[in-house]
């Protein structure tokens, strides 16, 4: 049986959830459930705080994972990202009163607030800078430099909203471009059923991406139509009743759907038909 660790809470555990409810597996109903057997799927799940995640699964405790980039870069733990979700991505950038730093090497001496020090001190290593001190936080770090513990932070930038309240602006470029990761233990072989479980993460994620669309169009015209929707390998084009009509379905992807539609249309293609994609395997 494949045991699967993933987040108790936080931002990581909805979608974590829906993406595994979406691939065909149990999902816990009461948040106090700690461990959910899916026999079915040959599969348990072990709801773990999003930090400790990393360190389960290096430890071997645990086969696979789900939890952030960051999460698994700062916890110095024996554990690979295996596959990218697509779910919960975020900035992590340096951060000082606005208009003191504009490079990152000006942290040369200087003392670093952040929550993530393993991070953020590999990260200050890789580019020759020495700070005198990484200062570990738990929670917000913005308040650090105000209360005197530091003169850089290091933090999670969306909008970068909370920052500028504080006074503080970004600088350098970003340490790190995160989201939720699926890993696994290093330097072993992947555990038996992990290539089901990505098959299915990824055919959910690709699923979430394109749509099916279908349309006729004048046998005459094929060659224009299918070239606005080549699919992922190839349409496919069966003939009508109607000689002179063809029945055409590809995949395409969510964001362009208006727009190829509207393309269809002006080539001559009609009952031009949506469906969503709720599964697929490529």
């Amino acid at each position: 049986m494949l045991r699967i660790a993933v987040p108790n809470k936080g931002s990581l555990a909805e979608p974590a959830a829906d993406l595994l409810r979406e691939a065909g597996y149990r999902q816990r109903r009461d948040s106090r459930e700690l461990v959910l057997a899916d026999p079915a799927n040959d599969v348990e799940f072990f709801f773990l705080r999003p930090r400790d995640i990393a360190v389960y699964v290096g430890a071997g405790t645990v086969d696979a994972g789900i939890t952030g980039r960051d999460l698994l870069l700062d916890s110095s733990a024996g554990a690979v990202e295996h596959l990218p979700l697509r779910f919960a991505t975020s900035t992590f950038r340096f951060a000082a009163p606005a208009g003191t730093m504009t490079e990152v090497r000006q942290i040369e001496g200087q003392r670093v607030a952040t929550s993530y020090p393993v991070l953020v001190a590999s990260h200050l290593r890789s580019l020759g800078v020495t700070p005198r001190e990484v200062v570990r936080l738990d929670g917000a770090v913005e308040t650090a430099i105000r209360l005197g513990v530091a003169e850089v932070v290091a933090d999670v930038v969306e909008t970068g909203s909370t920052l500028r309240a504080a006074g503080l602006e970004v600088f350098g470029e970003p340490i790190l471009r995160s989201e939720a990761v699926l890993v696994r233990r290093a330097e072993t072989d992947p555990p038996a059923g992990l290539d089901v479980l990505t098959r299915r993460l990824q055919g959910v994620m690709t699923a979430r991406d394109y749509v099916l669309m279908d349309y006729d169009v004048p046998m005459h015209l094929v060659e224009d139509a299918v070239a606005i929707t080549p699919g992922l390998e190839s349409p496919t084009v069966s003939p009508l009743h109607n000689e002179e009509w063809a029945a055409v379905r590809a995949m395409v992807r969510r964001e362009d759907t208006n727009r190829v539609m509207d393309d269809l249309y002006q080539v001559g293609a009609r009952a031009i038909l949506v469906t969503s994609i709720h599964a697929c395997r490529l």
